[in-house]
């Protein structure tokens, strides 16, 4: 299994490229197949995600002997966040990898990962996404939802924020910023923590918006910055990692019930290996973008993440969510991040 590092990253652009002619990536393009299943995502053609979800759909194919051809419709050829979130609950697509942030509009528990400040390395992000706090998430999609999620989180990565008028700091630089965030009730009360002016726009509009300065700035991983060329429209990157951020791989229940047990097994299977080999990718990914970044133009510093759960910890924002989410949801939190409030 290989890292995802730039070269191999642009290596796949080319791949990639072709599969755009066609607006879809297919495990088989054979017309014979039993069951087609459509995957959407908001993400580039070349990002780690889409890499492996290639490989995956061709997997599913070659070992369901054709009966299964898996298409990836990636960069939101589908719609927006929202839109395939609706698609997928209808059955209209069969999957769509959410963010726990969007997720939380739909189920609150759904968005407890994205708590501010709370994991401080991947080792605490993987207990607890592939422990009991993730068995938590799906127990909760499952139960208020016509959707599952499949047992392993995708990743994305920590996020940092880019601004086009001044770097972050500490915690008062953000005071009266007009940010971009996703649509997320989480995340809008983050930044007000910080007394920002966050604003929710769709991923699809982000970089207009940037380039027209109706926002000042966004967050996002480093990965997803890169690959979207965040870079042409912003001048600085703060390393504020403030909430790390994955993917549910989430499918429509009634669409995935319909195939024999045999297929579901391989879709399953197929869809965790790839998501663990893409944790690596993207983790790698985004270590390695930093000097690429820099060589375009974009400024880089570091914060004190201390300074910045203070803030979070002074304003109520820990406990106002843990009230939120309840003091069952809030201990499986604090099991792998330690004491947050």
């Amino acid at each position: 299994m290989h890292a995802m590092t730039r070269r191999h990253f642009l290596k796949t652009a080319s791949v990639a490229s072709a599969a755009a002619a066609t607006g879809l990536y297919a495990g088989s393009a054979s017309a014979a197949a039993e069951f087609t299943l459509k995957y959407g995502n908001n993400l580039p053609m070349t990002h780690p995600m889409n890499v492996r979800a290639k490989e995956m759909a061709a997997k599913i194919a070659a070992e369901s002997k054709g009966r299964v051809d898996f298409q990836v419709y990636p960069n939101g050829q589908l719609g927006t966040d929202t839109d395939m979130l609706s698609q997928v609950r209808a059955g209209a697509i069969d999957f769509f990898t959410i963010s726990p942030e969007v997720l939380g509009t739909l189920v609150s528990a759904g968005q407890i990962s994205g708590v501010g400040f709370a994991f401080k390395d991947y080792n605490q992000v993987w207990a607890a996404m592939d422990g009991d706090l993730g068995a938590y998430v799906r127990k909760q999609i499952a139960a208020t939802t016509s959707l599952f999620a499949f047992e392993r989180c995708w990743d994305n990565g920590y996020r940092q924020v880019t601004t086009s008028t001044r770097p972050i700091h500490k915690p008062e630089d953000f005071k009266g910023m007009k940010l971009r965030v996703p649509p997320s009730p989480l995340a809008t009360s983050l930044f007000r923590s910080f007394d920002a002016a966050p604003t929710s726009i769709n991923f699809a509009e982000v970089y207009s918006s940037l380039q027209t300065k109706i926002v000042e700035g966004q967050e996002n991983p480093l990965a997803v910055i890169s690959t979207v060329k965040f870079y042409e429209v912003q001048k600085y990157c703060s390393m504020t990692n403030h909430v790390w951020s994955g993917f549910w791989f989430m499918g429509n229940k009634k669409s995935f019930e319909r195939m024999p047990k045999e297929l579901q097994e391989i879709v399953t299977r197929n869809v965790n290996e790839a998501g663990i080999k893409q944790r690596v990718d993207v983790k790698a990914l985004n270590e390695s973008l930093v000097a690429d970044m820099k060589g375009k133009g974009m400024q880089f510093n570091e914060t004190d993440n201390e300074a910045f759960r203070a803030k979070l910890r002074a304003s109520g924002f820990y406990t106002e969510w843990h009230k939120k989410f309840g003091p069952d949801a809030w201990a499986m939190l604090e099991k792998y991040t330690g004491k947050l409030a």
